[in-house]
C-alpha cells in the first residue's frame, strides 16, 4: 500500500470541528433568569433560543465552551429519522414514525436556512457490509418508498470504487446534510444571545447554583448530577474519530456510513477524510464518560482510513466525544420524573445533530405550555418504569 505521509502522533486531542477560530458571541445579563439551561450545545442553544423569542428570561451554563461536547465531537451528519431505520420505527410506532421522519426532514431545511456554510446539503449513503445487512436496507428503501420519502437504492456494483467489493448495496438519502457541527452550534449561540440569551461559558453548575423555576438539563450523554431518577438511565458512550491531512483526490461527495452505523465517515471539502465507529471491537470500555481514545480503536480506525483511500494518510486530529444512548433508540424530552422543575431533553443514540435541534424546540414548546404530541414518544419515565 502507498504511503502519503504517514502518521503523526494526533492533535492533542482538539477535534476537527472545534479547530478554528471562534467568532465572539455578543454577551448578555440576565438578572433573573425565568430558565436556566445546562449545556451549551445545539439541544440546550436550541431550546434557549426557542425561549427567548417567546419572551422568557433565559441563561445557559456551559462547563467548557459553546459546542465544546457532543456537538463539537461527533461526525458531522444531519440524518433525517432517529437512530431506528425507518421500516423498523414504523413497526414499533406505526404512523407516529412517518410524522417523526417528516419532522425531522422539516429540521434539516430549517437547519440549512440558519446554518450558513455550517451546512451542506450533500445528501448521505447508507451501506450494507453484508447480505443480512443488505436485505434490511433494501426493507427500509420498500418501507421509505411506500411512504413517499425521496430514497434511492443503489446496488454494489454500481458503488465507486473505494466502496465496490466491500459494501453490497446503499440507500442514498437526499435529504441529508453534512455538517459543521462546532459552527452550526456557534451559530446558534449567537442567534440565541441576539434573542437576548445570556451565555456563561467556562462554568459547571451543581443543584445550588440553580434558582430558576425551570431548568432544562441538555447534556446528553455527559453525566450532570442533575437528573435524579434518570441519572445513568440516558447511557454515556463513547465515540472515537480521526481526521487526516487533505488527499489529492476526491472520493467521497457526502457523508457514509455502515455496518449499523459502527463505521461513519466523510470528505471535507478541502479533501480530508474524517472517520469515527468501531465501537463495536471494544463495546465494554466504549460504554464509559471518558472523553479519551484508546490505541485499538485509533488503530482500526487508521487502518480503515488506509483502505479507503488507498494510502496511509497523515493523521492529523485524533478525539473523543460521548453521546447518550438509550435502549429503545427514541429520544428523552420531557418533565424529569418525581420534579415540578426538571427538565430534560437528550437521549439521542448518537443522532443528536437533528434531533438536539428538533427536541431542544419541542422541550420549549412544552415549557411555554404547547407540548407537542411527539413528546408522548419521548416521555422520560418509560426509562424509570423499565429500569
Amino acid at each position: 500500500m502507498a504511503t502519503e505521509g504517514g502518521t503523526a502522533p494526533g492533535h492533542g486531542g482538539i477535534p476537527f470541528w472545534l479547530d478554528e477560530a471562534a467568532p465572539p458571541i455578543a454577551r448578555q445579563r440576565v438578572a433573573v433568569p425565568e430558565v436556566e439551561v445546562v449545556g451549551g450545545g445545539i439541544t440546550g442553544l436550541s431550546c434557549a433560543r426557542a425561549l427567548a423569542e417567546a419572551g422568557r428570561a433565559v441563561r445557559v451554563y456551559e462547563a467548557r465552551e459553546v459546542g465544546s461536547g457532543a456537538s463539537g465531537r461527533n461526525g458531522g451528519f444531519a440524518l433525517r429519522g432517529t437512530a431506528s431505520p425507518f421500516h423498523a420505527a414504523v413497526e414499533e410506532l406505526g404512523e407516529r414514525a412517518v410524522h417523526l421522519w417528516r419532522l425531522t426532514e422539516q429540521t434539516i431545511d430549517g437547519m440549512e436556512a440558519m446554518g450558513g456554510d455550517a451546512v451542506r446539503r450533500t445528501g448521505s449513503l447508507r451501506l450494507a457490509a453484508d447480505a443480512a445487512e443488505r436485505d434490511e436496507l433494501r426493507r427500509e428503501h420498500a418501507a421509505l418508498d411506500a411512504r413517499g420519502f425521496r430514497a434511492e437504492w443503489v446496488d454494489g456494483e454500481r458503488l465507486g470504487a473505494p466502496l465496490r467489493g466491500r459494501f453490497t448495496g446503499a440507500i442514498f438519502h437526499p435529504p441529508d446534510a453534512s455538517l459543521q457541527p462546532a459552527r452550526f452550534a456557534r451559530r446558534l449561540a449567537a442567534l440565541a444571545a441576539d434573542a437576548g440569551v445570556e451565555i456563561r461559558e467556562r462554568t459547571r453548575v451543581t443543584p445550588c447554583d440553580l434558582s430558576a423555576d425551570v431548568v432544562v438539563v441538555a447534556t446528553d450523554g455527559y453525566p450532570s448530577g442533575l437528573l435524579g431518577s434518570l441519572e445513568g438511565l440516558i447511557i454515556p458512550t463513547r465515540g472515537q474519530m480521526i481526521a487526516t491531512a487533505p488527499l489529492s483526490a476526491r472520493l467521497f461527495e457526502c457523508p457514509h456510513y455502515g455496518r449499523r452505523g459502527f463505521d461513519y465517515w466523510q470528505q471535507t471539502p478541502d479533501g480530508r477524510l474524517l472517520a469515527g465507529g468501531f465501537r463495536d471491537w471494544s463495546l465494554v470500555s466504549e460504554f464509559t464518560d471518558e472523553e479519551v481514545t484508546t490505541p485499538t480503536i485509533q488503530r482500526a480506525l487508521e487502518d480503515f482510513v488506509a483502505e479507503l483511500a488507498g494510502v496511509r494518510p497523515l493523521v492529523t486530529h485524533r478525539w473523543a466525544g460521548l453521546f447518550g444512548l438509550v435502549p429503545d433508540l427514541l429520544p428523552v424530552v420531557g418533565r424529569v420524573p418525581g420534579s415540578d422543575r426538571m427538565w430534560v431533553a437528550g437521549g439521542f443514540s448518537g443522532h443528536g445533530n437533528v434531533l438536539g435541534v428538533l427536541c431542544g424546540e419541542l422541550v420549549a414548546q412544552a415549557i411555554l405550555g404547547r407540548p407537542a404530541l411527539e413528546l408522548d414518544l419521548f416521555e422520560p419515565a418509560r426509562l424509570v418504569g423499565t429500569s
